[in-house]
Order: structure tokens, then sequence, then C-alpha cells
């Protein structure tokens, strides 16, 4: 169980580390297009891989640019790793792109436009006009 700890200190030494990195150290100007931010760090059992997750505020083009900065930054982002946590091996470095928020937001949106078809659904509506589907409302029609 000390293991799993340990595994979790280094993961959040590691997020520190980097977000650091990110506002001082890497100088990629492809990496500071969007708003950059960590959010999660998983790093392996044995400590020799750790997979960062990022999430960019911006456009596609932002976001697909601010990526290709982080992974041609990789080897400073290692290097620094090294020289600052002093472990006995440095973890290999991945940077993958975390959709997580981009999710929520579009289930809030999903979540607001029934709130705002509600009234008309208690109204009596049928579901399927509420929704906007033409197709679905005729194939109910036909179906009764």
């Amino acid at each position: 169980m000390a293991q799993g700890r340990r595994v979790e200190r280094v993961a959040s030494l590691i997020r520190k580390e980097i977000s650091e990195l990110l506002s001082a150290g890497i100088r990629d100007a492809r990496v500071h297009q969007g708003l950059v931010s960590i959010t999660t760090v998983e790093v392996a059992g044995d400590l020799q891989h750790c997979k960062i997750f990022v999430s960019v505020y911006g456009t596609e083009d932002d976001q697909r640019q601010a990526l290709e900065g982080l992974k041609a930054a990789t080897p400073f982002v290692r290097g620094e790793l090294g020289r600052r946590l002093r472990l006995r091996r440095t973890p290999e470095v991945v940077f993958q792109l975390d959709r997580g928020l981009e999710r929520g937001s579009a289930v809030i949106g999903l979540l607001n436009d029934l709130q705002r078809q509600r009234p008309r659904l208690d109204e009596g509506e049928h579901p399927s006009t509420v929704a906007g589907d033409p197709d679905q409302a005729s194939s109910d029609a036909d179906a009764t």
C-alpha cells in the first residue's frame, strides 16, 4: 500500500512541476496560444511512465497546436523533471488532450435544452416535436 501512496505523491509533484513549467519554463509559442491547464497526471506503478492530461481552452486549432508544442517540448520537460524531482529514473512523459471539460459542457448544454423544453412538455406537446426531430414525430404518428 505504501507503493500506491508513493505513486500518488510523485504524480502530485509532477503535476506541480509541470504547471510551473507551463507558466514560466516552456517558451514554445504554440503552447501559449490557448489556455493550457493540467487536469490529471497518471504515473505507472513502477514510476517509468507518466501520462499528463491537459485541457486547452480555445479553438480546435489552438488545441491541436498546443498539443504539438507540448509534444515538441517533451524532452525539455523530462529533463527538467529529472533535475527538479531527483528520482532514480525520470519517467517517460506523454501529453494527452483531456476532453472531459468539453464533454461536461456538452452535457450541461443538453440539460439546459431540456430545461427550456420542459414547460412545453408540461403543456402536453409530444416529446419528439419538442426535440425538433420531424422524422421521429412522423414515425410516432404512423405508429398510432
